[in-house]
């Protein structure tokens, strides 16, 4: 009928549209702000989403979980991973829930009983200033504002107008440009909470958090009640703890500490690469950044990761150290606590260590250099950023009460003071050379040991490694001569039977008597394998990059010491008995006497003197990573 609408296609235009919203919720419109007028819910899938698209913020849940949370992820990446959930302790028990802005804060209301919509979580803003409407805003670093609607300053570096943050109420995830810490002016501590399972966003045993008494710090918490692993105190690059997690070219760590905050924060400085600072449901902090090629996250730092990470693990004055056992070690001028002398030696060493003599106080005191470890607990310890390391010792010396001191920072050599004026716990040492060293106060006579010893200690290393090399290049010179004149005999030893020895005793020469080139007894693979009882691991006394060394016993009683050479040797047998006949020419009081040889096939055996007391090479290197610095 000419004149007359169609509304048939009217209507079936809105039907199309809203069967498309619903089935499609992809195909909706998400902007980056929440006004007073509008609200989230879950039936419309509907979202907030950064300027960027790098995050978004929208109702969520999980495969293994009943409850609905608010929550933000990022949208950039194709690995769904949340970094803020808002409700975590309130999750809605249906999906029936609204966000919206209800007099000047940011609610979740579950609407299940749409005549009296239940306030599960709010921002819980008082002020009564704000006249203007408020709206929320998802910036593109992850932090959703509520600010003023007539201010559009909303970066974090100006943050007039914002009146609520998420980044002031971390859950598990540290982003770029989020703080860790206190702010002094407000009283609040920002913190991290880990999830109580991969599955449940609820706030989990662990937390990590500030401790600003002393020189701050942050604690790892079990249950906010006990500490099981500490960060070092910022060296100006870093946590000292961490001496292999160097920031990479585009990573900026941040540490402030000052009349307004103490924080700990970091920055990414290029576009396109995200990076997330996270504590796991299992107590864990890890450091992941994203690998766009593999699709994951790659971890590339993590902590607690051995022993010597948990908390006071060794006791007072004691360090841990992962490649010694037990891992537990004094420090020198220290000794066991007498009230445990038997857990130690059952290897339990939690107790810690005691003073061999007690501290002089006089200004004669010395100091123990423990190399590259990570600083004590320093909630005992104070900071002087405007002296250095000699002014640092200096007031040491002159505090009774001064147990140990080192650089506060490592830039430019070392600079600043930190003074530990109580015990010293909660030690570790590191092989690598990045991390700090501290001074321990010992009484003079103990330092002056120590040193000495040290002193001795290099000289008999500098003499030993002289006359080694004097003696090697002997025994190559002598060798090269012997070799010349024994050639052609040499030569024509090649038909020697191998295996002409009897079997009770290295005294017995071949029965065929045709050793005289060789100076010294062979001996039969059979014989060496009864005396050493055929190998047996509980014999082996060593082995090196040749061979392995073996204990044996005759069957007339003589101890020997069997060098079981590689068969993976490409040695000859000429080649292994001119090498024979070259050792049994060299005698010395100093030098190992070497009995016999056997030769069977493809093994090679030397047969020593046993001695009882380890080899010289392990009374000469012993550990000198320690040294002392004497005050006269």
């Amino acid at each position: 009928m000419n004149g007359v609408p169609n509304f048939h296609h009217c209507y079936t235009f809105v039907l199309l549209f809203f069967v498309l919203v619903l089935l499609f919720p992809a195909l909706s419109v998400s902007t980056n702000t929440l006004s007073a007028k509008e609200s989230l819910t879950i039936s419309s899938h509907n979202t907030i989403v950064s300027p960027s698209h790098i995050f978004e913020l929208g109702f969520f849940k999980l495969p293994s979980n009943s409850g609905w949370y608010i929550g933000i992820w990022y949208k950039v990446i194709s690995k769904r991973t949340y970094v803020w959930v808002a409700n975590r302790d309130s999750p809605l028990s249906s999906p029936m829930g609204t966000l919206k802005i209800s007099d000047n804060n940011l609610v979740i209301f579950d609407i299940s009983n749409t005549t009296t919509p239940v306030s599960v979580w709010s921002t819980n803003l008082t002020r009564g200033d704000v006249k203007s409407p408020v709206i929320a805003e998802l910036l593109d670093n992850g932090n959703l504002v509520l600010r003023d609607s007539n201010n559009n300053n909303n970066n974090n570096n100006n943050p007039d107008g914002i009146l609520w943050q998420s980044f002031d109420f971390p859950t598990d995830t540290l982003l770029p440009e989020m703080k860790l810490g206190w702010d002094r002016k407000t009283g609040f501590n920002r913190l991290l909470r880990s999830w109580r399972s991969p599955d449940d966003p609820s706030s989990g045993d662990y937390s990590f958090k500030m401790e600003t008494k002393g020189f701050p710090q942050i604690f790892l918490w079990k249950s906010d009640s006990r500490r099981v692993y500490r960060s070092r105190p910022w060296n100006g690059v870093r946590f000292s703890d961490a001496p292999e997690m160097q920031p990479f070219n585009d990573l900026v760590l941040n540490f402030i500490v000052s009349n307004e905050e103490v924080t700990y924060s970091f920055q990414i400085t290029k576009n396109n690469i995200y990076s997330i600072f996270t504590l796991s449901s299992k107590g864990l902090l890890e450091r992941f950044t994203w690998n766009e090629t593999e699709h994951n996250w790659h971890q590339f730092w993590h902590a607690p990761k051995d022993q010597c990470d948990q908390y006071k693990v060794c006791g007072s004055y004691s360090y841990c150290d992962s490649n010694k056992s037990p891992v537990c070690q004094c420090i020198k001028g220290f000794e066991p606590e007498p009230m445990y002398p038997v857990v130690w030696g059952l290897g339990n060493r939690s107790g810690g260590c005691a003073r061999q003599t007690q501290l002089s106080c006089d200004g004669r005191d010395g100091f123990v250099q423990l190399k590259n470890i990570k600083l004590p607990d320093s909630m005992e310890a104070s900071v002087d950023r405007r002296i250095g390391v000699k002014e640092c010792e200096d007031r040491c010396l002159k505090d009774c009460t001064c147990t140990a001191f080192a650089n506060r920072d490592i830039h430019r050599g070392g600079w600043g003071c930190m003074i530990w004026t109580g015990e010293l716990v909660d030690i570790r040492s590191y092989t690598k050379t990045t991390s700090q060293d501290l001074y321990v106060r010992v009484v003079r006579q103990a330092a002056a040991d120590q040193d000495d010893k040290s002193k001795k200690s290099a000289k008999v290393i500098g003499s030993s490694i002289g006359v080694s090399v004097l003696l090697v290049l002997s025994f190559i010179i002598y060798g090269f001569r012997k070799w010349k004149q024994k050639r052609p005999s040499i030569a024509g030893s090649q038909d020697l039977p191998m295996k002409e020895a009897v079997l009770s005793s290295m005294g017995h020469i071949s029965r065929e008597n045709k050793t005289e080139d060789l100076e010294l007894p062979l001996m039969e693979f059979d014989a060496v394998a009864i005396a050493t009882d055929n190998f047996s691991d509980a014999n082996k006394l060593g082995q090196g990059g040749f061979g392995i060394v073996y204990k044996g016993r005759l069957l007339e009683g003589k101890e020997i010491a069997v060098k079981r050479l590689s068969k993976t040797s490409v040695q000859g047998n000429d080649e292994f008995m001119n090498e024979v006949k070259l050792i049994a020419r060299l005698q010395h009081v100093n030098l190992v006497r070497l009995l016999g040889c056997c030769v069977d096939k493809d093994e090679k055996m030397l047969i020593y003197e046993y001695l009882e007391n380890l080899s010289f090479d392990s009374h000469l290197f012993e550990d000198f990573s320690i040294f002392i610095k004497i005050h006269g």
